[in-house]
């Protein structure tokens, strides 16, 4: 197990992420804020939903969710469809043209990460997804408890 130092300092560089993150949301579309992305990015990765699928994928409350579908909907790119297994639910889907949006932002995401990883090389990239994906799955139970300290 690695010291508490260690463990300090991945909180600082945590912290100090939030720089990547918004020079990564000023590559986005003005049309579309990092919430309308991330709507677009998880029906692409997880295909057809219900609203209350995507707010436990974006963990976030319903309201917040329910303002980002709001925007995508309104430009056209996904659409609601009542739920045949429960006509009081809706399933989200993307559409041709939230596709194309998505299409975008993956395209300028990756521009940016090959504009500022340029240096680094393909082994590099490969530890760095494959800890960032293992990172992802020690916190995906967001209902555990920290433990005190």
């Amino acid at each position: 197990m690695a010291e508490r130092a260690q463990y300090e300092e991945l909180a600082r560089q945590f912290s100090a992420f939030g720089a990547v993150k918004r020079e990564m949301g000023r590559a986005l579309p003005p049309d579309c804020p990092s919430g309308s992305a991330a709507v677009l990015t998880l029906l692409g990765r997880h295909g057809d939903m219900r609203m209350s699928r995507l707010a436990e994928l974006l963990s976030v409350d319903m309201s917040v969710t329910s303002r980002h579908v709001a925007h995508v909907a309104e430009r056209g790119w996904i659409e609601r469809s009542p739920d045949p297994a429960d006509k009081r639910s809706r399933i989200l889907r993307l559409t041709p043209s939230g596709r194309s949006t998505l299409d975008e932002l993956s395209r300028r995401s990756a521009y940016l990460l090959a504009q500022r990883l340029s240096d680094w090389s393909d082994d590099e990239v490969g530890q760095l997804i494959q800890l960032m994906t293992r990172l992802r799955a020690s916190f995906d139970d967001c209902t555990r408890t920290p433990a005190n300290t």
